[in-house]
């Protein structure tokens, strides 16, 4: 499947990176990108072969938010419309966030509105150190409130006020003290530390990883009351699964083979 604003690439070793290809625009999001990450997402989380995605920007810029022409679209556009393209944002950025795989922000450069909401989707954001980021919709009279679930949960209240009213432009070390962003390095170390963050996802079980993000989401946006039934509950699942009980088996091998050669080294080097 082919598509007009994203581009993908997918590694033999199961990390695929997905790229936000407007270069022309900032890779700005419009509707059709939007549509395109969903449909995108959706495959990928059905794809074995995919274990890790990483999504940038292409050229200089990650994403510097909504498309200028669909947001005058939206200006013109009566209430119900107004609310409806809301909400396109909206199940996008719920596709991604409830991504089962490991989802990697690798940030190229500025990353702005919605941009910003990407990245609180991500489980891990990597930034080149001369990164910018902000919400400036209170400059053109407006807020950033589809987005505003995800990067309040991401970095709290106190934080989410400054970005959300002020329309601050922040460095990639603010976004770092925040929470939005995990890493921050040179860009000419951007990729390998993208790719070192990928691949230790690849040494563990990718059912494993699947379910251990989905507790963390569980165990962060429920109740704590029931949260310890759960936990029991998900580890017996997880013990009795198939794929944990090949992978433990294969350690306690390794460890017996590992046991018989330090056995025998002894007895070598056992003076006579």
């Amino acid at each position: 499947m082919s598509f007009e604003t994203l581009q993908v690439e997918r590694a033999d070793n199961g990390i695929t990176q997905v790229t936000l290809n407007r270069p022309d625009k900032r890779n700005a999001i419009n509707a059709q990108m939007m549509d395109e990450l969903v449909q995108l997402f959706t495959e990928l989380a059905a794809e074995e072969t995919t274990r890790v995605v990483v999504l940038t920007g292409s050229g200089r810029t990650f994403c510097s938010g909504g498309d200028l022409q669909w947001m005058q679209l939206q200006a013109r556009n009566d209430r119900n419309v107004k609310i409806a393209e809301a909400k396109r944002l909206a199940d996008m950025l719920q596709v991604l966030d409830s991504f089962p795989k490991p989802l990697i922000g690798r940030v190229n450069g500025p990353a702005f509105g919605g941009g910003v909401g990407l990245l609180c989707v991500c489980d891990i954001v990597v930034a080149n150190d001369e990164s910018r980021f902000a919400l400036t919709e209170t400059k053109l009279g407006l807020i950033p409130a589809t987005i505003g679930p995800y990067v309040v949960r991401r970095i709290g209240e106190g934080n989410a006020r400054q970005m959300f009213m002020s329309g601050k432009s922040l460095s990639a070390q603010d976004a770092l003290r925040m929470g939005i962003v995990s890493y921050t390095v040179n860009i000419r170390q951007l990729r390998d530390k993208v790719l070192e963050e990928a691949e230790a996802f690849l040494k563990c079980m990718p059912g494993a990883v699947s379910e251990a993000k989905a507790l963390c989401q569980h165990l962060a946006r429920s109740p704590f009351e029931g949260q310890v039934e759960h936990t029991l509950e998900k580890l017996a699942d997880r013990w009795e699964s198939e794929e944990a009980q090949k992978a433990i088996t294969q350690f306690f091998a390794r460890l017996a083979v590992k046991d018989e050669e330090t056995q025998k080294q002894v007895v070598q080097d056992a003076p006579e």
